[in-house]
């Protein structure tokens, strides 16, 4: 064997993550598999409806809930897939971002400032630009609805789509375009800090939020993707309508954050 070939063995072999241990057969393990059970049979004891993704990306097991494919507005979670694409566009040559361009970014994935959004989609194309490439990042099953604008706020996705998206970026971007992403969602501002942000400070998470009150019907629309763990070894995408309910957004945003609790607190030995 080569002393290159070998040398890039060793490095592989430094990089790859430890094998799971004690599972019993069970990749997500008997502890997280307890963990599951609650935080769905949580899920299923709150209002509305909630779509539940958990991966391990490290044993490859998934977890979906029964509602994991239901198409459920999308809100603000959409502005991640557009920051993927202005990162791959920039690369190819297609767009120049500026300094200002940059700013916005920031801003629509730091607070989930509307407005920055607004101004990056418009500037960039709207559908005919970004909602076309949306599919290659993950988000298969996303439909605009005919009775608004097609725009990044009204699309309806599924947390299994928001699932597919995390995983885009934390494995198929290049590696400082996903360090600068994870660097965004793991320090964004107090008003995200609620759904995957649940998993608690040990677990390091980041997330990108969507919310908003479903003017069709009165009900709260509460969603959230991220990741927690050493190297981002889980996903977690909740997608959360709380149907008609009193105090909908308070009701949406504990049931996605205890749900991440649930599944994270003290499990990394915080």
């Amino acid at each position: 064997m080569g002393k290159l070939v070998l040398v890039a063995l060793l490095a592989a072999f430094a990089l790859a993550p430890p094998p799971a241990s004690g599972t019993g057969g069970d990749p997500f393990g008997p502890e997280l598999r307890a963990r599951i059970a609650r935080a769905q049979a949580y899920a299923d004891s709150r209002p509305g409806v909630t779509g539940i993704v958990l991966r391990d990306r490290w044993t490859g097991a998934v977890y979906r809930s029964r509602a994991a494919w239901t198409l459920i507005w999308a809100c603000s979670t959409p502005k991640l897939a557009m920051a993927v694409d202005l990162l791959l566009r920039q690369d190819s040559g297609a767009v120049s971002l500026t300094a200002g361009d940059r700013d916005l970014m920031h801003r629509m994935l730091h607070s989930s400032d509307d407005a920055a959004a607004h101004a990056l989609w418009t500037r960039y194309g709207g559908e005919a630009e970004f909602a076309a490439r949306f599919p290659a990042y993950g988000l298969t099953g996303m439909r605009f609805s005919d009775r608004h604008p097609h725009h990044w706020g009204w699309i309806r996705t599924t947390a299994d789509d928001l699932d597919r998206l995390m995983g885009y970026v934390l494995t198929r971007l290049p590696a400082r375009h996903r360090d600068y992403l994870v660097r965004e969602l793991r320090t964004v501002d107090v008003n995200q800090r609620w759904g995957v942000w649940g998993a608690g400070p040990a677990a390091t998470p980041g997330n990108k939020n969507g919310w908003s009150d479903d003017n069709d019907d009165g009900s709260w629309i509460m969603n959230s993707v991220g990741f927690a763990g050493p190297q981002e070894r889980y996903t977690l995408a909740l997608m959360n309508d709380t149907q008609v309910v009193e105090n909908g957004e308070e009701t949406g945003r504990e049931t996605t954050t205890r749900i991440a609790a649930i599944l994270f607190g003290g499990y990394f030995g915080g």
